[in-house]
C-alpha cells in the first residue's frame, strides 16, 4: 500500500496520510521514505515517529540516507545516527527558511517584492462597498466580483 503526503512535514498536525500510515502498519511491515526530512522536520518528531513505528514492529528505511531501522534489538549507534542525520535535516530546513526570509526582505527593499496582487481594484472595492451599503446580499456581491465572501469582508468591509 502507498501513502503519499502533500502537506508540509513541519508538524504532525494536518498530515492525514501520516495518521493513516501509522494506524495501518503492522508488525513485519516495511515503511520506505524517500528522505528523513520528508517524514519529519524536527528531530523530536522524527524520533517520536520512528519510536512509534519500532514499537509496532515495523522496519523503517530511508532511501536518500541509505539507512534502515528495524525493531529487532536496540542499536545505540543506529539511534545516534538517526538523531545526527535528523539534526542535519532540521538545520538545513532552518537555513533555507532564514535565506528565504533574507531574500524576501532584500526584494522588498529593492521594491521588487510586492506580495500577492489585490483581488479587487480600488474602483471595484468602492463599487462593492456601495452595493453592500445599498443592501445587496454580500454573497451576491462576492459572486459578482468572483471573490470569496471572506475576501469581501477583509478587503471591502474592514478597510476604508
Amino acid at each position: 500500500m502507498s501513502f503519499e503526503e502533500h502537506a508540509s512535514a513541519s508538524s504532525r498536525r494536518g498530515r492525514p496520510e501520516l495518521g493513516r500510515l501509522l494506524s495501518h502498519v503492522r508488525a513485519g511491515d516495511e515503511v520506505v521514505v524517500s528522505s528523513m526530512d520528508r517524514l519529519a522536520r524536527s528531530v523530536i518528531d522524527l524520533s517520536q515517529i520512528t519510536d512509534e513505528l519500532m514499537a509496532k514492529g515495523v522496519t523503517l528505511r530511508f532511501v536518500a540516507e541509505g539507512v534502515t531501522y528495524s525493531p529487532a534489538g536496540s542499536d545505540p549507534y543506529a539511534r545516534f545516527q538517526l538523531h545526527l542525520l535528523g539534526s542535519v535535516a532540521e538545520l538545513e530546513r532552518s537555513i533555507i527558511r532564514e535565506r528565504q526570509a533574507d531574500g524576501i526582505a532584500a526584494a522588498k527593499a529593492r521594491g521588487a517584492y510586492r506580495g500577492r496582487p489585490l483581488s479587487l481594484s480600488k474602483q471595484d472595492a468602492d463599487a462593492a462597498r456601495r452595493l453592500v451599503a445599498e443592501g445587496v446580499p454580500k454573497a451576491e456581491v462576492a459572486r459578482h466580483y468572483g471573490i470569496n465572501r471572506s475576501t469581501l469582508y477583509r478587503t471591502v468591509l474592514t478597510s476604508p
